[in-house]
């Protein structure tokens, strides 16, 4: 059965963010900040795990995704604006320090909560995407390419280079995305496979075909993989995606790197300060963590951090959510001291 999962909505004049919300309303706060193409139900085995165990895990859709504010214009995308909505969000549940987890495009909120907010912050997870303190640009992301996977001359941007076709043609990936949803979120949502190590990652031909799809411009029909996707979240996406569409999701890659300019901290204000746990998922082609260069700036940057490795892919916490629950889990049991840390 698990726990009973209630979705609320939060309106203000700026956004309105669609969240679930488990376990005790006084319980400690812990936040779950889904990537693309994602959805806050994504989250749905962590929120079992921890709201059964005294904690009061929310799980926002984030802008442009599900039932949260869908913007037109691209500027709206930038991640200091995301990071607002976690604070309106944050605020409107009480304000108390939080343990944020995040994954994906999501992981990039979390780190950014952590560098302007520390003091929101009692402890941040980061799964498969590692801080990068200039922010998840392709100026700050292409020096640390592994050359030897990923010549030059053939791949430019090594596996950015699908973050380059958003960038540039954001409508014709939101239309192949779309022309068969099913299909598409059978495609994306698999599990890892070792046997891709040491291989390029599909991402990085994707701009050199024109297209994720190639010219059929759609997704090819592929069995659902059950180890990830289940029929409830298949569903669950369709539907959304479905009312809401890819163009708002793709967006989020043409304001990379947007929350530490215009006043936002610098370079040299970015440290992250809050402990911090990072879950490498050793089957990830494209945030490859545990041979490559990816994970060194997040090292040099962090004044605590602790790091895991589990076998799986990029959808680790739903591919593998024993061993992710239990990590996280274990780390906070050890990391939160003081105050109410239930486990």
């Amino acid at each position: 059965m698990g726990v009973e999962i209630t979705t609320h909505v939060l309106d203000s004049p700026r956004h309105r963010t669609s969240y679930l919300s488990a376990g005790p309303p006084d319980g400690p706060l812990m936040f779950f900040v889904h990537g693309f193409p994602g959805l806050g139900a994504m989250w749905r085995p962590q929120l079992d795990h921890f709201a059964e165990r005294g904690w009061h895990c929310v799980a926002p859709d984030m802008r442009g995704y599900g039932g949260s504010s869908v913007p037109t214009g691209a500027a709206a995308y930038a991640v200091a604006e995301v990071v607002d909505d976690m604070v309106e969000l944050h605020d409107a549940l009480g304000g108390r320090a939080a343990v944020w987890v995040g994954h994906d495009w999501g992981s990039e909120v979390v780190w950014s909560m952590a560098v302007r907010h520390a003091e929101r912050c009692r402890a941040v997870v980061s799964l498969t995407v590692p801080y990068i303190p200039g922010g998840l640009t392709l100026e700050h992301l292409t020096p640390l390419v592994d050359r030897s996977l990923y010549p030059v001359e053939v791949f430019p941007l090594g596996q950015w280079e699908y973050m380059q076709l958003a960038i540039d043609e954001p409508e014709l990936v939101a239309e192949e995305f779309a022309a068969d949803l099913e299909a598409t979120f059978a495609v994306v949502f698999r599990g890892g496979d070792p046997m891709t190590l040491g291989t390029p990652s599909f991402t990085s031909i994707v701009r050199a075909q024109g297209g994720w799809f190639g010219p059929s411009r759609r997704a090819p029909k592929m069995d659902r993989d059950e180890t990830v996707l289940s029929e409830e979240l298949l569903d669950t996406l369709v539907r959304a995606y479905g009312k809401t569409g890819f163009l708002g999701p793709h967006r989020w890659y043409a304001n990379a790197g947007e929350e530490l300019r215009a006043g936002r901290p610098g370079p040299g204000d970015s440290r992250v300060r809050p402990p911090v746990l990072f879950v490498h998922a050793s089957w990830d082609p494209a945030c490859e963590t545990v041979t490559s260069r990816l994970a060194e700036p997040m090292r040099e940057a962090c004044d605590d951090l602790t790091e895991v490795v589990i076998d799986a892919g990029h959808w680790v916490a739903l591919e593998k959510p024993g061993d992710v629950n239990a990590g996280i889990a274990d780390w906070l049991g050890k990391t939160l001291r003081t105050g109410p840390h239930p486990m």
